[in-house]
């Protein structure tokens, strides 16, 4: 019984380590999240900042690390190439202290 306890809590913590960690699929039928990145952050929802190390990985404000292995994903993004098939508008910004929602409405999509 312990050990189902202990693996249990294991597995539940992984999973709350894995926030906003992503990774994009080749098609859209297995992704979470279809994603349009504009080119103005004027038309975004959400600006993501790409940080270098999954330890600064946000908690659903805007810091991504891109992982590469679907496995560790905490949400499978798909790049659409026409905004109207988009889920999420994101704009890439190069200051972590820029990243964040701009449309709350949509945050419910990353979590």
């Amino acid at each position: 019984m312990k050990s189902i306890i202990l693996t249990a809590i294991v597995v539940l913590t992984f999973v709350t380590a894995n926030a906003q960690k992503v990774y994009t699929v080749n098609n859209e039928a297995y992704a979470n999240v279809k994603v349009f990145v504009v080119t103005n952050e004027a038309y975004a929802d959400l600006l993501v900042y790409k940080v270098s190390n999954e330890a600064y990985a946000g908690d659903n404000n805007g810091k991504w690390f891109f992982v590469s292995n679907e496995a560790y994903a905490k949400k499978k993004i798909y790049f659409v190439s026409n905004e109207a098939y988009a889920d999420l508008k994101i704009y890439f910004v190069s200051n972590e202290a820029y990243a964040g929602w701009k449309n709350s409405s949509k945050k419910h999509l990353m979590y």
